[in-house]
């Protein structure tokens, strides 16, 4: 089981990505983002892999730098199409890996390119139920023994 470290919304397009201690999901994303997309609505991240993407390119940005909408810890997200996780009230289910954009190469040299290695951009995924989710929230897979 895992556990929901940040939630962030981004106001404008291009804009900055704040920080919030919780939010409501509907159908198209986090309530108040100006990203509420039906293809990729909710785009995730794992603590782990942050920090060791930093690590790997001596690298210092901040997790939201990333400009994903969730971070989670304790939860790997590699390799996990077609999974529906769980979190608070809510549930998602990943459609695919989030890539990185040359902004993550603008942002620290060599973190785009290390990005590309085992989901290391995070993963998006489309609501399937709706609701509020608060940080600190548990985070676990409805469909534990599927790959």
């Amino acid at each position: 089981m895992g556990r929901l470290e940040a939630i962030w919304v981004k106001r404008a397009h291009g804009g900055p990505m704040d920080s919030v201690p919780r939010v409501h999901i509907g159908e198209r994303g986090l309530a108040g983002s100006a990203d509420n997309n039906p293809y990729r609505p909710v785009t995730l991240i794992e603590q782990e892999v942050w920090t060791r993407l930093m690590t790997a390119v001596g690298g210092t940005a901040a997790p939201s730098e990333r400009r994903a909408n969730l971070m989670v810890s304790g939860f790997p997200l590699s390799d996990t199409r077609g999974r529906i996780l769980q979190i608070g009230a809510v549930q998602l289910i990943v459609r695919g890996e989030t890539r990185p954009c040359e902004q993550m190469e603008d942002l620290v040299p060599g973190l785009q390119a290390a990005m590309r290695e085992q989901w290391g951009g995070g993963a998006y995924a489309k609501v399937l139920v709706p609701g509020d989710i608060a940080v600190g929230d548990a985070v676990s897979w409805l469909d534990p023994l599927a790959k």
